[in-house]
């Protein structure tokens, strides 16, 4: 079944064409570098658009040689690819596409996805050519669908990014349709102690530096500091003493076979990702789930799953009921 669209903004049915998503003769929103651009270029995600564009292949599979997106992307979900066929799915919050790679590459599902930022055109260039890929930088909350459409819905690594997260899960359970699968990841609370880390401390100041600032200072001091962090790890302390330290969760988020450059250049990335984002609200997994009911989802699960060298990850997903 094709997808409908609509602007976001009237709710009036537009269609789709090369040049952009058009009303009768009028393209309200221009097709620009490999994605339909709905939203202006400067919002609150400019930091992931120009971390993406800087980093555009550092996830990707393809090119780092390490399943590490697959291993998340199935263990997250657990999809049958063979079942995938002919689905549309909509993935929102794509970055520079390391989860749209692996749909594009492991099934045969149509995937619509859709980022806020400007890391769409990271995306286009790691994924454009596969024409079962459509692109959209569009918000959250202002998607360019006909609700209860798409028969998956996945949204990995945004939400405790978005201003209003509750909304933020209620948009993506109206493009569920009935019978239809919704899943999410986010950051959690798993106690008083959450905040209590060095990201949340110098968070205030970080994110109110200028993105080429604040990347360079992170380069300049990260090879000291995952040497410290490997010391404190490997005499007993890491645990307790590596959360004060400026820098990425190497041994909780890192796959553990890349080489020395690839750790480099993973940890500055993820760095970056830690102290720029405008928002950052990790959410209690009873919370998320209490959402996911109030939206009509049934079947619902939550929890933390362990998917290549212990890595966790915290998700709830449910099926949109068809009541």
């Amino acid at each position: 079944m094709d997808i409908v669209f609509q602007n976001p903004f009237t709710k009036k049915q537009i269609a789709i064409k090369p040049e952009g998503l058009v009303e009768g003769e009028t393209i309200l929103f221009p097709y620009i570098k490999g994605s339909y651009r709905i939203v202006q270029q400067n919002n609150y995600t400019d930091n992931f658009g120009y971390q993406w564009n800087k980093f555009v292949t550092t996830q990707i599979d393809r090119a780092s040689k390490i399943d590490i997106s697959k291993e998340r992307f199935f263990s997250a979900t657990g999809w049958d690819k063979e079942n995938l066929e002919g689905k549309n799915i909509l993935e929102v919050g794509s970055g520079a596409g390391r989860f749209s790679q692996i749909v594009l590459d492991h099934t045969k599902a149509n995937l619509y996805s859709i980022d806020y930022s400007n890391a769409v055109e990271a995306n286009f260039e790691n994924n454009g050519a596969n024409k079962r890929l459509q692109l959209f930088q569009a918000s959250i909350y202002d998607m360019p669908f006909v609700k209860a459409q798409f028969d998956k819905v996945f949204c990995f690594g945004v939400l405790q990014h978005t201003p209003d997260v509750k909304k933020s899960v209620a948009s993506l359970a109206e493009m569920v349709k009935p019978g239809g699968e919704l899943i999410v990841d986010f950051y959690p609370i798993n106690g008083w102690w959450t905040k209590f880390h060095a990201k949340y401390l110098f968070r205030p100041f970080t994110k109110k530096m200028s993105h080429e600032k604040l990347l360079k200072k992170i380069d300049s001091n990260i090879d000291w500091l995952i040497k410290l962090y490997r010391f404190n790890s490997a005499i007993g302390i890491g645990k307790i003493v590596n959360r004060f330290l400026p820098i990425c969760d190497i041994d909780g988020t890192l796959p553990k076979n890349i080489t020395t450059q690839q750790l480099r250049e993973m940890c500055v990335l993820d760095t970056f990702d830690m102290f720029s984002p405008a928002y950052d609200q990790p959410q209690r997994i009873n919370t998320i789930i209490d959402w996911f009911k109030k939206c009509g989802m049934k079947n619902i699960w939550g929890g933390k799953i362990v998917y290549a060298d212990n890595i966790e990850l915290t998700i709830v997903k449910g099926i949109k009921s068809s009541s």
